[in-house]
């Protein structure tokens, strides 16, 4: 029976879904083998893509993480179980030129870098998207919590339904240009549960496999063994020195702190805490203050991704809501356009913490839109 032109199918095209291509990436994990097992049932002309980003031998023996090679030979078991075909791209190098290496100067250089961002940013939604449309694909779906909604002036892009799973924070980077092509099948789901249901129900060998919490390329979350390997020489000593420039202490290596650290300075005696509230790496000083000193209202920052329906620098000012850790909730603010990629952001009500190299993601203080973001710089 022929389909109705008036109709669309769950991805949004007129047209069957045995007419319909889209690339799933797949990572290997219980997500996106989900979303992959999901479309192929509903008859989808299904492609699975795995990206190798790193040393495939070096990976094999590592749990937890993206894109390693035990999760290269889940992704392709899937395929194989679910019977869609399932191709390997090797990354490497793209991956250490747009990922690795900024993640290892920009931690040299005091900031606290987000380098899944920049994953999803430079490589998922970038290449593999190009490598998407030159196999003829209609769509390109992932396994993300985050909703893409059709609006007035287009696909808006909007939180999960779950609170607890939603990566708005990661994929602020997303350009209206790659939302159009963009699919996320998990975004209306109300719990990782039901996601783990769905692949028990459509018998993946991965449905009770467990999330990975790691950066990919950093084992266990520590980060100074990688910029170490990455930057001989990083770790070397230092001082730690309070607010007016005294000498407090020394320290291993300005790699092994991060803006906001109370635990492991070494300084004892003191009748307050301290912070980490400046990292100098130039002159290798650890600067350290009272809780107070971490609170801050006004936030620079640069190469903004906007999501708007207006452009971003039609108005004095945006009162929207922020979120400047994946960790935190969005807090109310004023987001004040200096060009058309850059703003100075005022929070209404002081943040600790505010580290240059996180991301300042713009969400809509009323609703689920997300309205982009950009990066935190020193000013």
């Amino acid at each position: 029976m022929a389909l109705d032109t008036t109709d669309l199918n769950s991805l949004g095209f007129a047209k069957a879904p045995a007419d319909t291509r889209v690339v799933v990436a797949m990572s290997g994990g219980v997500d996106s083998s989900v979303v992959a097992a999901m479309l192929a049932e509903e008859g989808y002309d299904v492609v699975g893509v795995t990206l190798q980003l790193y040393d495939h031998g070096a990976a094999l023996a590592k749990k937890g993480a993206c894109c390693a090679g035990r999760d290269i030979h889940d992704a392709r078991r899937v395929a194989e179980e679910m019977g869609f075909p399932h191709y390997v791209l090797d990354y490497e190098n793209v991956f250490r030129d747009a990922v690795i290496d900024e993640f290892a100067d920009s931690y040299l250089a005091g900031a606290t870098p987000v380098p899944c961002i920049r994953c999803n940013e430079r490589v998922k939604f970038k290449d593999l998207l190009a490598t998407a449309k030159d196999l003829d694909a209609d769509c390109m779906a992932t396994g993300h919590y985050i909703r893409r909604m059709t609006g007035p002036a287009g696909p808006e892009l909007h939180s999960a339904a779950d609170p607890n799973r939603d990566q708005s924070y990661f994929l602020f980077s997303t350009t209206a240009e790659q939302l159009s092509y963009l699919r996320f099948p998990l975004g209306g789901l109300a719990s990782k549960a039901e996601t783990r249901a769905l692949a028990a129900r459509y018998g993946l060998s991965v449905a009770d496999k467990p999330d990975s919490q790691d950066i990919c390329f950093v084992p266990n979350g520590d980060y100074a063994s990688v910029i170490e390997k990455l930057r001989p020489g990083a770790a070397d000593p230092g001082e730690i020195v309070d607010m007016d420039g005294n000498i407090l202490g020394e320290h291993r290596g300005v790699i092994h702190y991060t803006i906001g650290q109370r635990r492991g300075l070494g300084i004892g005696g003191l009748a307050d805490p301290l912070y980490v509230v400046k990292l100098d790496p130039d002159t290798r000083r650890v600067i350290v203050g009272p809780k107070e000193a971490l609170a801050t209202r006004t936030v620079p920052v640069r190469e903004i991704n906007w999501l708007g329906d207006a452009p971003f620098d039609s108005r004095p000012e945006w009162p929207l809501s922020v979120r400047i850790r994946s960790t935190r909730p969005p807090r109310e603010a004023i987001i004040r356009p200096v060009s058309a990629t850059e703003a100075e952001v005022e929070l209404v009500v002081a943040e600790e913490g505010v580290s240059p190299g996180q991301a300042c993601v713009f969400y809509d203080p009323d609703g689920s839109r997300i309205y982009g973001g950009g990066w935190i710089h020193k000013g």
